[in-house]
C-alpha cells in the first residue's frame, strides 16, 4: 500500500506571516490539529500544530493575533512522498515522533498530509490492510513516548 492510497489531499495551508489567531481559526473550521506552512512558491517550510499555538499563548502572554506563525514553527520538515510505502512512512513517524507527515513532491511542494488517523481508518475499512494494525500500534507507542523518560534511559545507559 502506498501513501497516496491513504493520505488526505484536501489540505488547508497558511503563510509564515499568518497570525496564530487566524491559524487557530482555520484549525477549528477544518477540525484539524496541524496546518502546513507554505511559502510563495507553495513549498512547505514548516508545520504548525494546535499545541504550538497553545504553548505560544501560555509562554508569551501576547495576543495570538499579534504572533506570526513563523515565530513558533521549527524545522526542518520531515515528510514523505505519495509513492512511499505506507510502512516506510510509519517508520518515519516513529523515528521522529510525529502523528502527521506532509506529503511532498520532488520540489518540496505540498500534495497532502498523511496522518496516523488516516492509516488507522484505512486499516479499519480495508480488511486487506488489517496487517497495518501492529505497525500502527508500534508507531503510536513511539510517538507517545515522553521525552523525559527517553532522556532518563539515555543517562542510565551512559552510566
Amino acid at each position: 500500500m502506498r501513501v497516496k492510497d491513504v493520505m488526505t489531499v484536501d489540505t488547508t495551508c497558511c503563510a509564515p506571516a499568518s497570525s496564530l489567531a487566524d491559524t487557530a481559526g482555520l484549525m477549528w473550521e477544518r477540525d484539524c490539529g496541524v496546518i502546513p506552512v507554505i511559502d510563495e512558491e507553495q513549498r512547505i517550510i514548516g508545520m504548525i500544530t494546535d499545541r504550538d499555538i497553545c504553548m505560544a499563548a501560555a509562554m508569551t502572554g501576547k495576543d495570538l493575533a499579534n504572533i506570526a506563525v513563523h515565530e513558533v514553527i521549527s524545522g526542518p520538515v520531515c515528510g514523505c512522498t505519495s509513492e512511499d510505502d505506507i510502512h516506510q512512512a510509519l517508520v518515519k513517524m516513529r523515528e521522529n515522533q510525529l502523528r502527521r507527515l506532509p506529503v511532498l513532491d520532488d520540489e518540496g511542494k505540498l500534495q497532502g498530509i498523511l496522518s496516523l488517523n488516516d492509516v488507522v481508518l484505512k486499516a479499519d475499512q480495508d480488511k486487506k490492510a488489517a496487517s497495518l494494525a501492529a505497525d500502527v500500534l508500534e508507531t503510536l507507542k513511539a510517538i507517545s513516548r515522553h521525552r523525559e523518560a527517553e532522556q532518563q534511559t539515555r543517562v542510565a545507559g551512559a552510566s
